[in-house]
């Protein structure tokens, strides 16, 4: 069977849906209680594979019935990244590393409730989403590039011309770098505040035990750093023309994606944590990342060209 670089697209974006779609569903288990929803793994309890006999129980089943279909939509990627033509090295080892990285989110969650919910657990549950996330969007730039050539109409008698780096300035280049490692900064220390917080996914789950306002703080200075640097960037890059012609888009959307995340996140902590504002918190947490990515991707394409694997 032969896949079209188009197909094989649509295929990824469907990946890259149900990996974000997950993260939103695990943290409405943890904001509604339902983290010990099924006490057991991988059935749900010691009597049944399948419960939904309280609210709390199906809406982790629901979550874990996902995972299913996270794990369909990741496999049929890789199994087509084998019959995409031309053949691509690049498509192959990153699809691969979607499936290593699912069967180690399920290893965790049976590890997240078996420990009670252990917040480190959770952490790592969560930071190993992010990678997902990272690892799939990378899959579908590369997807992208692929499809995009494909539609190329070569001239005969011309040489195949080489993605160059998008940009040559190093200061930028070296900006944008420190926007991404600010912003998994950013994350991480988010995620200690939530290990510390209310809402751990049942009444008698532990928390790290460190203090909250402590741990906010550290958070908000690591987005107040962020935010600064990346209007640093911002103002740099407007005046000249051939880097804002390049990144205009990108890093409008990520100053707009992180003001409006850092405003919530200073209204929920100031609000006393409503569930609503950290479930839509945790979701822009993925789209601030997303965007970071975003922005870094045009410091430096890929090579267009067809990569051969030779199997």
């Amino acid at each position: 069977m032969t896949v079209s670089p188009r197909l094989y697209l649509r295929v990824v974006k469907i990946a890259f849906a149900s990996l974000y779609l997950i993260i939103i569903t695990g943290s409405l288990v943890r904001l509604t209680g339902s983290g010990l929803g099924c006490a057991d793994w991988p059935r749900c309890s010691e009597s049944k594979f399948i419960d939904v006999s309280s609210t709390h129980a199906a809406i982790e089943q629901v979550n874990r019935l996902f995972t299913g279909v996270v794990a369909f939509s990741v496999v049929v990627a890789t199994l087509l990244s084998l019959a995409i033509r031309p053949k691509r090295r690049d498509l192959v080892v990153i699809s691969f590393g979607l499936v290593v990285g699912v069967l180690i989110q399920v290893i965790l969650g049976g590890v997240v409730v078996l420990t009670g919910l252990n917040p480190f657990s959770n952490i790592a549950h969560f930071l190993v989403s992010i990678v997902l996330m990272t690892n799939v969007y990378i899959l579908w730039q590369h997807a992208k590039v692929i499809e995009t050539s494909a539609q190329e109409i070569p001239i005969q008698g011309m040489p195949a011309r080489r993605r160059t780096p998008a940009l040559t300035s190093q200061l930028t280049i070296i900006l944008v770098r420190a926007i991404v490692v600010l912003t998994g900064l950013a994350i991480i220390t988010g995620t200690v505040v939530t290990g510390s917080g209310p809402h751990a996914g049942d009444e008698n789950a532990v928390r790290i035990g460190l203090a909250i306002n402590t741990v906010v703080r550290i958070h908000s200075s690591a987005v107040i750093i962020l935010l600064g640097l990346t209007i640093i960037l911002f103002f740099y890059a407007s005046k000249r023309e051939q880097i804002w012609r390049i990144l205009a888009s990108d890093l409008e959307r990520f100053l707009a994606v992180a003001l409006v995340q850092g405003l919530i996140g200073y209204v929920q902590y100031f609000s006393r944590i409503p569930v609503l504002l950290v479930a839509v918190h945790v979701a822009l947490s993925v789209a601030v990342w997303l965007s970071a990515l975003s922005l870094a991707w045009k410091t430096k394409l890929p090579e267009p060209a067809p990569i051969v694997l030779d199997l």
